[in-house]
């Protein structure tokens, strides 16, 4: 971060801190291209409303036909059932254990590079057996289902054996989970509620044994080798394999019966194994088995304790309940035989001559409280044993006045059930998470054509099913109700702080429009893998195990597809269309800034040749007017000669007196003219016969004529080489005949040499009319010639177009932080019951997402990128009221202000 501000350098890091591009693994299993899914996806029905039941009748009436097909099938080759996907027997056997074990996700330890115990690993049943051979005479029910029944084993599911005990008290609950069975041939067939609807599950009748079989177990068979037993493996057998006692996970308290070992099985399964379904809240274990809704609330909470009393008096009748203490705490500790951080189920609540009593119920058989009403207390008397029909016992049973249950207990989970009168109505959506805790841009709509009471929930998936898979977030749902075209909010939901599966609120609304905004914490576990890592750990050495749970995890999320409406395909294509346009015209600004910066080039080469030429005509006008001038000298200097020479003659006519002077002056001419003539012989090298015939002319004193061939001579003189004047300035001594011949070479090689130069500066100048046609064809383009060649490079490369690099989000962009962004998103339903017993009420759900096809500013594209929040949307983007920045955030006056907070003012339109 040097060299820049902090502010720069805070930017930077949430900048790189959120990714550009959230999003997360929605199957995992491979497919080709998953062309049906996504048909199937495409051709599914809009959300509609039905029976709260409807769901469960169509489960049922699946498992039935399910468990049916397995009977024939086992029938005709005379085989009892044994499930594939289940085999715990062989999973056992052969040291698999994927039927006890979860997939681990636990990150090394950083120190040791140790890997954590896988989850489960500590459950070490010692064999597995098939009912017929564990109990002597097994019947699944022996005078129906009761809490009496439930007797928790080594699994830590006490929140589902405390489910099933808040069930057996309603009358018809437990039976409704196991719809079909065939004891002989060994399968079973339950149904359970899971993300807003029923599902069917099938086992065979392999049950987990805690000691090992005759033959595998080397000292227990020693010893009944040394007893003398008639036949010591039968007699290990009944003693340690038979019956309930037997078993190493739950079991009933009849020796005889079953129901509950092959539920929990079949719950097991329907979870991926026996670790998934340790630990858990009996809500939530109650919503899994009714199809309701549950919610907590703590005792410290209760506004009114009188109006808490008589939603109890409810139970098994509209309500389940269910309790617990300690919640917060790490330990087993008991309080008064109070098991802390331990559930407990509500099994009768009455009010009998002034004392309120509740009867609770341990799942683990035993362990009881130790206040007053518990078993053997002052308080009872053979007349309250009689009207509260109870018998002490160390069974797991107790009663427990009111003010001690709010004493003593923490923690209260209602669930509410939804009856014939009950209908429904569920959308789902995926959503993106800022990591700013606001309300999400995206949000459910809602219109009901009745008025009446609703049960509105917002959830999120079950993880429990999918365990290790999760990923690393983990999510708390909460939301807030509008009426349509209300700024203010009717009601928020209130946090569930445990409970994070799920959030609902109850209230009655008149017939309209309605919207529900969600708002979700999310936490981020390091030391938890995410998917993609989970999958490259166990694909290869779990390949079974991985396919079953990614199956599951593959199915969860296909909820939160998004379906791209008509209306919406129409405004992505109409910005696509935007984009690929200014894309277009990008490619089209660059093409012409090419074809320019090209015709510049060319230009100013055209420029620099026209001035190469210009000099050059500079030069040879100068040579010119140089030549003309040394030819003036010249010719100058010749009438000097001439005339000097002329007088030179006259004088000698005049003084010549007679033959002997004549003869003297003749032979001093000759003498000179013959001087002049070797003169002339030397200085022309080149032998040329005009010279010659001047020198004899000048000899014979034939002035004119030597004149007249002289003119000749430098006019050849003026194209071939130096002048006379040059020769005749040349000194007397004569060179040697081979520094002539140097001096000859050197010459030619020199003027060769200029001569090649001139030559080619002269090919690289254009002839001007070339110019000009290379120049003329360099003009702008028209837009349809760009289109034509912008076509022609994207046929070359059909990838121009898409989008770069930058555009997308790159883990190695911004350094360290951008390598591992928040990337938060969770798959969120909406579901809202409505009680009615009109057949034409209906209620219609849809999600409203942000555009995110409309043009935004350069600033909001260099945003955090954390998404979220409904700022700008009205009633959106006021807070909630006891967020403290609320008030900064309310607009005119206080009037105004408190017809926001009270939900009275509409939203400006």
């Amino acid at each position: 971060m040097d060299g820049k501000t902090p502010q720069r350098a805070v930017d930077m890091f949430w900048k790189s801190f959120h990714t550009k591009a959230p999003g997360k693994a929605t199957a995992v299993i491979p497919d080709k291209k998953r062309t049906k899914s996504k048909k199937a996806a495409k051709a599914a029905p809009p959300p509609s409303t039905q029976r709260a039941e409807a769901s469960y009748e169509v489960a049922a009436a699946t498992c039935r036909a399910k468990v049916a097909k397995i009977v024939q099938d086992c029938r005709r080759v005379n085989r009892k059932y044994r499930d594939p996907h289940f085999n715990i027997e062989f999973d056992l056997k052969l040291n698999q254990r994927e039927c006890l074990e979860s997939l681990s996700n636990a990150v090394p330890d950083p120190e040791t590079g140790a890997h954590p115990a896988a989850p489960g690993a500590d459950l070490l049943p010692r064999s597995a057996k098939r009912v017929p051979e564990i109990f002597t005479k097994p019947r699944f029910y022996i005078n129906g289902p009761t809490a009496n029944d439930v007797k928790q084993g080594n699994d830590g599911d006490c929140w589902l054996m405390a489910a099933l005990c808040a069930l057996s008290f309603k009358e018809g609950l437990i039976e409704k989970l196991c719809v079909a069975h065939d004891q002989d041939v060994g399968v079973y067939g339950f149904v359970f509620y899971r993300d807003g609807e029923w599902i069917s599950e099938i086992v065979d009748d392999f049950l987990y044994l805690t000691k090992a079989d005759y033959d595998a177990q080397q000292n227990d068979r020693i010893m009944f080798d040394e007893l003398d037993y008639r036949n010591p493996q039968e007699a290990y057998t009944r003693i340690f394999q038979s019956n309930s006692n037997s078993l190493y996970f739950a079991q009933c308290e009849h020796p005889q019966e079953t129901w509950l070992p092959l539920l929990e099985k079949c719950y097991a399964k329907a979870h991926g194994d026996y670790a998934a379904i340790e630990g858990g809240l009996g809500g939530e274990g109650v919503e899994d088995l009714t199809g309701g809704v549950a919610s907590e609330f703590f005792a410290t909470d209760i506004l009114d304790k009188e109006h808490f009393w008589k939603q109890l008096l409810q139970a098994n009748k509209e309500f389940l309940f269910g309790c617990s203490t300690g919640v917060f705490g790490g330990g087993f500790g008991s309080r008064k035989g109070i098991i802390e951080n331990h559930a407990y189920s509500i099994q009768r609540v009455v009010e009998i001559e002034g004392q309120r009593l509740i009867l609770l119920r341990n799942p683990w058989g035993k362990g009881e409280w130790k206040g007053a009403w518990a078993d053997g207390s002052k308080e009872w008397s053979p007349e309250w044993m009689k009207k509260l029909e109870h018998k002490f016992g160390e069974d797991g049973e107790f009663w427990i006045c009111y003010e001690d249950l709010l004493r003593h207990y923490q923690c209260f989970e209602r669930v509410r059930l939804f009856g014939p009168e009950w209908n429904v109505s569920q959308i789902w959506t995926t959503l993106h998470i800022p990591w700013v805790q606001e309300y999400n841009e995206t949000y459910f709509s809602f219109s009901t054509t009745q008025s009446g009471p609703v049960v509105i929930v917002a959830s999120q998936l079950d993880d429990r099913y999918f365990r290790g898979l999760e990923g690393q977030y983990m999510f708390q749902l909460s939301f807030r109700v509008h009426k349509a075209g209300v700024a203010g909010y009717i009601v928020r939901s209130e946090t569930a702080h445990r409970m994070r599966r799920s959030a609902n609120v109850e209230l009655d609304l008149e017939a309209g429009a309605y919207e529900v905004y969600v708002k979700i914490k999310a936490w981020r576990n390091d030391y938890v893998l995410p998917v993609q890592a989970t999958i490259r750990k166990w694909a290869k050495s779990k390949r079974d195990k991985v396919s079953r749970i990614g199956k599951a995890y593959d199915l969860a999320h296909s909820r939160g597809q998004i379906i791209e409406s008509k209306e919406e395909k129409k405004v992505r294509e109409a910005y696509e269309n935007r984009r690929m346009q200014k894309k277009r015209a990008v490619a089209k600004r660059d093409l012409q800034k090419r074809f320019k910066d090209a015709y510049y080039q060319k230009k100013k080469e055209h420029e620099r040749s026209q001035t190469r030429a210009a000099k050059k005509k500079e030069k040879t006008k100068a040579k010119a007017a140089e030549n003309a001038k040394a030819k003036e000298e010249r010719k100058a200097a010749k009438a000097a000669a001439k005339e000097a020479a002329a007088k030179e003659l006259a004088k000698q006519k005049a003084t010549a007196d007679g033959v002997a002077a004549k003869d003297e002056t003749s032979k001093t001419n000759g003498v000179e003219a013959a001087e002049m003539k070797k003169e002339v012989e030397s200085a022309d090298l080149d032998g040329k016969s005009e010279s010659k015939e001047v020198a004899k002319d000048v000899a014979k004193g034939d002035s004119a004529e030597a004149s007249k061939k002289e003119s000749q001579i430098e006019d050849k003189e003026e194209l071939t080489g130096p002048t006379k004047e040059a020769i005749e300035q040349k000194p007397k001594e004569e060179p040697k005949e081979e520094s002539k011949e140097e001096s000859k070479e050197e010459s030619k090689e020199e003027t060769g040499k200029e001569e090649a130069k001139e030559e080619s500066e002269d090919s690289e100048e254009p002839e001007s009319d070339s110019d000009n046609e290379s120049l003329a064809s360099f003009t702008d383009y028209s837009d349809g010639e760009l289109d034509i060649q912008i076509d022609a490079l994207e046929r070359d490369d059909p990838n121009m177009f898409d989008s770069s690099a930058e555009e997308e989000d790159s883990d190695e962009e911004n350094g360290l932080f951008a390598k591992d962004p928040w990337n938060a998103v969770a798959v969120v339903g909406l579901r809202v019951y409505h009680k009615t017993t009109a057949p034409g009420d209906t209620v219609t759900l849809g999600v409203v997402r942000p555009n995110p096809y409309v043009e935004t500013s350069e600033s909001d594209e260099e945003g955090t990128g954390g998404g979220g929040g409904v700022e700008g949307k009205g009633k959106g983007s006021v807070l909630d009221v006891d967020d403290s920045a609320m008030d900064a955030t309310l607009e005119g006056e206080l009037k105004e202000k408190k017809e926001v907070i009270m939900g009275l003012r509409k939203t400006p339109a």
